[in-house]
């Protein structure tokens, strides 16, 4: 295996965007109910701002975010692996062992914050991953799209499955039992006032100990459920960053006319598609249909040329501004890309949440940005100033000393 630096620069910075880009994401599902994050039309009647919020994340950042972040985790478990057995350790022993401990981050985060978390999906996903490790690049990449395409049928099948389902619902000679459970999906993704929906405006505007019942429910069956719809393209995208570590691409090694063309090949490819398909869900007035098979299936193909071409923009970006100081601040977010995340969700889950200021279903989409922004600029202030006396974030070090069993150095002066 290639020998790499545990501390790459331009991992870094991507890892930083991802983090930052993620939330723009995620703040839809802090802030309104869980449906709205499909299908904003869940939320009530959209205004213009509304409409442009959710297309900047649709076309920019939906899937595509996480499957950078997807990327990173895979290209940092070779870098794990790489570094334990340089030092005569058992590199996969040590991935395991890491990934138990994020699999108990994710669930305290899970049940204790906010239900959107995806720690545990790259704990479980990456023991998998493993399996893969001492692969080539191109085997690496065949690999990969092959869960890809694993990932679309179950998207598909799923989706075909609710298309029929609507048929049924329409026959004429359709049982009632049919027919009302279709409305009664249908309206969880169209209607406001229903009553999944007040459910959850309820629930999120009560106390803290409600929240957390309301998580282990879910937890039970919703989370389990939703595995299949996750985890093929999280493996199919942590391969993928696996072979461009081992081609260099993630480490900066390319020319920077080589990540300008490849940046601009990929959205080429997957923006015009993406935007023809932004286009027929808001002349559909968000469909359910069409929107949540947008967002599942239709748009898939595309996520994957433009969360490459993502990685190749940063990285052009990256390698004509490598000193530039706000590159460096980029680069103590992505240092910090744990705790940034969990503080992420404590602060928005502060801000939403009954336990908190209560504004969860108050803020409509259009005035969230404001909110995303005000975080990116908490990140990139915080983070350089605690890595100026810290070597490590505090998710960071805890969950360093846990895989260890033993307590890191976490100063910089020690």
């Amino acid at each position: 295996m290639t020998a790499f630096s545990s501390r790459i620069p331009a991992m870094d910075v991507l890892r930083g965007c991802a983090v930052m880009g993620i939330l723009w994401m995620n703040i839809a599902a802090f802030a309104l109910p869980e449906q709205a994050y499909f299908s904003p039309a869940a939320a009530g009647p959209l205004s213009t701002g509304d409409i442009a919020f959710w297309t900047v994340g649709f076309l920019a950042a939906d899937g595509k975010m996480r499957a950078l972040f997807s990327m990173l985790f895979g290209a940092s478990m070779l870098l794990l692996i790489d570094k334990e057995e340089m030092a005569g350790r058992d590199g996969r022993r040590a991935q395991i062992i890491r990934a138990a401990w994020l699999f108990v981050f994710g669930l305290a985060h899970y049940l204790l914050l906010w239900w959107g978390d995806i720690l545990m999906i790259y704990a479980l996903v990456g023991l998998a991953a493993l399996l893969f490790v001492r692969k080539e690049p191109l085997a690496l990449v065949k690999w990969a799209f092959l869960f890809f395409l694993v990932h679309f049928l179950v998207c598909v099948a799923f989706i075909g499955t609710l298309y029929a389902w609507g048929h049924a619902a329409g026959a004429p000679d359709a049982a009632a039992s049919v027919s009302a459970g279709f409305t009664n999906f249908i309206g969880s993704l169209t209607d406001p006032a229903h009553p999944a929906i007040r459910s959850e405006y309820m629930t999120y505007r009560g106390g803290y100990a409600g929240i957390v019942l309301h998580h282990i429910a879910l937890f039970g069956g919703q989370w389990l459920t939703t595995l299949p719809f996750v985890t093929f393209d999280t493996l199919g995208f942590m391969l993928l960053g696996m072979a461009m570590l081992k081609g260099g691409f993630l480490t900066a090694r390319w020319q920077a006319e080589q990540y300008w063309r490849t940046a601009r090949h990929c959205f080429l490819i997957g923006l015009i598609p993406m935007a023809a398909l932004a286009a027929w869900i808001i002349s559909s007035r968000f469909a359910p249909l069409a929107t949540l098979g947008s967002v599942l299936a239709w748009s898939f193909p595309f996520r994957i040329p433009l969360a490459v071409g993502w990685a190749a923009l940063i990285l052009w970006l990256f390698t004509r501004h490598r000193d530039a100081p706000f590159t460096a601040r980029i680069a103590a977010v992505g240092r910090l890309a744990l705790s940034n995340y969990l503080g992420s969700s404590l602060i928005m889950c502060a801000i939403f949440y009954g336990w908190g200021f209560g504004l969860f279903g108050h803020v409509p989409h259009r005035l969230l940005p404001p909110l995303v922004i005000a975080a990116w600029a908490l990140m990139l202030i915080w983070s350089p100033l605690w890595q100026r006396r810290f070597a490590l974030g505090p998710a960071e070090w805890l969950w360093r000393s846990l895989a260890h069993g033993k307590t890191q150095k976490i100063r910089n002066s020690d």
